[in-house]
């Protein structure tokens, strides 16, 4: 019987630890053959259009190929019940989700931490909520959201 404990937030994690762990297991879903990408592209006026009535927004899509970081395509996902853009993004011979979902400010992610051994880096830029995820080292992870930013 599932009980109704099992629904409760668990104590003392916060919002922003809830979302990150949902986000990890995302980027774990992600790497099971077959679930990498919808649609598979390095060319982000394939991608961003690829968005277009699957989702209410039009998530920032960027290729950052000369900087390191290669567009390799994009997808939906699921995350702390919600449906987000996830884009993915390869560096070096690793892998870095970067979800996105649109959001008011008192309810955008934020913070960087470590979840079952992969990074996570979120943050809010222009109206949305991104967090990067990925097993490469968190200053990876820090470069890529000033290119993000830079944008």
């Amino acid at each position: 019987m599932f009980g109704w404990q099992q629904l409760q937030k668990p104590r003392g994690a916060s919002e922003a630890q809830l979302m990150a762990v949902s986000l990890v297991d995302a980027h774990l879903r992600s790497l099971q053959p077959g679930h990498l990408t919808d649609v598979e592209s390095t060319d982000q006026h394939t991608v961003k259009p690829w968005f277009d009535g699957r989702i209410d927004f039009a998530p920032p899509v960027h290729d950052f190929v000369g900087d390191g970081f290669p567009l390799l395509g994009g997808r939906l996902d699921v995350a702390g019940g919600r449906t987000v853009a996830a884009l993915v993004y390869g560096r070096r011979k690793h892998i870095i989700n970067v979800f996105v979902e649109k959001s008011a400010s008192e309810n955008y992610w934020k913070g960087a931490g470590e979840s079952q051994g992969y990074h996570w880096l979120a943050w809010q830029q222009n109206g949305f909520s991104v967090c990067a995820v990925s097993d490469v080292a968190p200053a990876d992870l820090a470069e890529l959201q000033k290119l993000f930013a830079a944008q």
